[in-house]
């Protein structure tokens, strides 16, 4: 064979082993892809018999009228692994995911133990539902030993927080919160209600013990206030993974544990709205990870470790109104800091605020604080033109409103509170149109109120009270801003007159919910006012008004309607026959002219103030409709007669001031009642009693009681706060100290409006 035929015969050969090697690779392939189609194709278990029931059981226990979630795909006879809100394991068809979060759904009856049957579940979200005030099961629950997450927040749940979840040992994510209503006074925030949260833990130490997982942890407005000092050695103990730590307005009443620093993994510590003492550990600083640092609305003092500040991963730092906690900024920012929100406003701080603060070029909110240093504020300030919000207050800002304030146009709250500026306000704040709230309270401020503000049409706040302003202004000019719900012009030298009102006001007082004219010269009640369906808060005190109280004060507003100020005025007669709207919880008609049987506030009254009028008696019924009430205040008038018994049962009263009256008898007795010193029944020469200057039947008292002059400040305070007062100054400081006993564990309703999770009324 020649060389040619040789080669032709090999490359033939070689030829033929690739297209063999080639049919096989092809076949290998085809059998994978084959193979590898059939897995991707496999359907996954479909759900449990078991498992559907249960959620079939769950569903019937809701009302879906209204709802967000209808659960219509929740059927019998079809996969619940499909279901609206379900997830299943891929191995066995068990429901490891049931997620109803905000679906509006209501329940009546409370959680359904069918629930507890998904043994499987890996993930609980039913946050937003409405249980109607009904306790979670004591058992049941530790049966969902799967779980990872947990929340049952916003859900209307009340009673003791189950055992059973201390058991869910796999926890990585717990949430609980719930709220409650607060009422704005001041700088102060007062909860309304029963005065109980819905949720309440007693050992927290205990609930984290075996929670060795859990990363994040959510209470807000959840009763700890059983918990005593060591409220946070639980958690270093117990929780060495936590990274959020949230625990907002739960009464706690202690220092800050030092112990919290050994949880090196903090993120994120919310401890806003309690009553927190002492001093904020230096430690915090050493913490590498924390990024969110909220201490407000507590009682912290001391000095806040300025090396805090130097934290460049803090995006968060807020100790706003902690009035008696010292401190100053640090001499410079770093251009590295990641802050967003720095609020110290409304505290001791000192020193000046310096013009490195333009290095915060994230920030977004700004609060700050001089209460001895007099300066006025840096103009590096007005770089920041990304702020949101800016609150000046304390005594040692002085000046007037900053031209540059009108260079941050990004502006949505602007509030300069109980600080040292003056002047008027400029005309260019008419140019920040941004603006939601603005807040010149408490401060110097003079002139006339400039007619730019009437520009601003995204307003839905203005407060201007306990200033200097002056002259006439029509109230209808305000309700010409389409946004407006809240408007404060107490304690000025302002002249209110009606105006007159065009078609697009209507809607805008309609939906009305704050309104505080006092001191304000108005001698008629506006008309307006008759409009007001949806007002919460009424404070007209210290006008010229008189007469009678016009029946649709109570009526026009029986359903919303929760605190009215009448007192310091000439009205002679309530207006209503019997007993008063329900939903008024504050009512204070102190200093008038009323005349005949004390009135009956409604059944919801917790503060009802009397005194200084000419009321003759008190119905023999009077204590049977104040079963929540924990203030009240009837002296300096004419009553006669007997103290009605039924006042001795008011376990809710934390203060009562009957004297200078012509009361006589026995002064009722009971374990409560005798916790009342004399300061309540002075100048009662017809009484008898242990707290009475004389004993009853010739019995000379044997019971050891608090002399007049041993009294507690609070008591002495009282029966002089209303005098020549406005709401905006004696009225908040006196329902702060009624509720300082029966609410002393709701950490006396100091709570804030930007927590997002607390309804707050105003």
């Amino acid at each position: 064979m020649t060389s040619g035929s040789s080669r032709c015969v090999q490359l033939l050969g070689v030829h033929l082993l690739l297209h063999v090697l080639l049919g096989v690779n092809l076949s290998c392939y085809s059998l994978a892809t084959y193979r590898n189609s059939n897995r991707t194709i496999r359907r996954p278990p479909s759900c449990r018999p078991d498992q559907a029931s249960a959620l079939l059981q769950l569903k019937h226990s809701f009302s879906t009228n209204g709802s967000q979630c209808t659960l219509a795909s929740w059927r019998s006879g079809t996969d619940c692994c499909r279901w609206e809100g379900i997830s299943c394991g891929d191995a066995d068809g068990r429901v490891t995911t049931l997620d109803l979060a905000d679906c509006g759904l209501e329940s009546g009856g409370g959680l359904h133990p069918a629930l507890f049957d998904l043994t499987s579940l890996r993930r609980l979200d039913l946050a937003g539902n409405d249980f109607n005030e009904s306790q979670l099961p004591s058992a049941g629950i530790e049966r969902l030993a799967e779980l990872v997450y947990l929340n049952l927040s916003a859900t209307g749940f009340v009673g003791e927080i189950p055992r059973g979840i201390r058991r869910l040992r796999r926890l990585v994510s717990l949430d609980l919160s719930t709220w409650i209503y607060l009422l704005e006074l001041d700088d102060y925030f007062v909860p309304l209600g029963d005065g109980r949260w819905p949720l309440v833990e007693p050992d927290i130490g205990s609930l984290v013990a075996n929670l060795s997982n859990l990363k994040v942890l959510r209470l807000d407005s959840v009763d700890l206030s059983s918990n005593g000092a060591a409220w946070c050695d639980g958690f270093a103990n117990s929780t060495p993974q936590l990274q959020v730590l949230r625990l907002p307005n739960t009464g706690l009443d202690a220092p800050i544990c030092g112990s919290l620093s050994t949880i090196r993994s903090l993120v994120d510590i919310n401890l806003s709205y309690n009553r927190l003492h002492g001093q904020v550990p230096e430690s915090f600083a050493d913490l590498p990870n924390l990024s969110v640092l909220r201490l407000s609305y507590n009682r912290l003092e001391g000095w806040f470790p300025t090396r805090i500040f130097w934290n460049n991963n803090l995006t968060v730092v807020d100790i706003s109104y902690n009035f008696e906690i010292s401190g100053s900024l640090p001499n410079d920012f770093s251009s590295d800091s990641a802050l967003t929100k720095l609020l110290c406003s409304n505290t001791n701080f000192s020193g000046p605020v310096l013009s490195s603060i333009n290095n915060l070029t994230s920030l977004k909110y700004l609060g700050i604080a001089s209460s001895d240093f007099h300066q006025e504020l840096p103009s590096s300030i007005g770089e920041l033109t990304s702020l949101r919000l800016l609150e000046v207050s304390g005594a040692g800002m002085v000046g007037n409103i900053p031209s540059w304030v009108t260079n941050l146009t990004s502006l949505e709250f602007l509030q300069f509170s109980n600080c040292g500026l003056s002047g008027q306000i400029p005309s260019s704040i008419g140019n920040l149109k941004d603006l939601t709230s603005l807040q010149l309270y408490a401060c110097n401020f003079s002139g006339q109120i400039p007619p730019h503000i009437f520009n601003l049409t995204q307003l839905q706040v203005i407060k201007f009270r306990s200033n200097s302003f002056i002259g006439t202004i029509e109230l209808s000019s305000f309700f010409k801003l389409p946004n407006l719900i809240r408007l404060n012009l107490s304690n000025n030298k302002l002249t209110i007159v009606e105006g007159e009102y065009n078609n697009s006001s209507w809607e805008t007082i309609e939906n009305f919910d704050t309104l505080g004219l006092a001191s304000c010269n108005i001698s008629k009640l506006p008309d307006i006012l008759k409009h007001m369906y949806s007002v919460n808060v009424l404070d007209l005190s210290n006008n010229h008004l008189h007469g009678v109280v016009p029946q649709w004060v109570w009526e026009t507003r029986e359903d919303a309607l929760i605190l009215l100020n009448l007192s310091h005025n000439k009205f002679t007669s309530i207006g209503y026959d019997f007993v008063g709207p329900a939903n008024v919880n504050l009512l204070d008609i102190s200093f008038n002219l009323f005349e005949g049987p004390v009135p009956i506030p409604g059944p919801n009254n917790e503060l009802f103030d009397c005194s200084n009028n000419h009321f003759s008696s008190m119905p023999f019924n009077f204590g049977s409709h104040l079963s929540i009430a924990s203030f009240l205040m009837a002296s300096r008038n004419n009553l006669s007669g007997e103290i009605p018994q039924e006042l001795a049962s008011l376990d809710f009263l934390s203060t009562l001031n009957l004297s200078y009256n012509k009361l006589e008898g026995r002064i009722p007795e009971s374990p409560h009642f005798l916790t009342f010193g004399n300061l309540s029944f002075l100048g009662n020469i017809g009484l008898c009693g242990l707290q009475a200057s004389k004993a009853c039947n010739n019995i000379t008292p044997n019971i050891d009681l608090p002399h007049s002059d041993e009294m507690k400040s609070k008591d002495i305070v009282l029966l002089f706060l209303f005098s020549g007062l406005g709401f905006g100054v004696g009225f908040a400081v006196a329902v702060v100290l009624a509720f300082g006993i029966r609410l002393r564990r709701i950490c006396q309703g100091i709570i804030f409006m930007r927590q997002k999770n607390i309804f707050i009324l105003v």
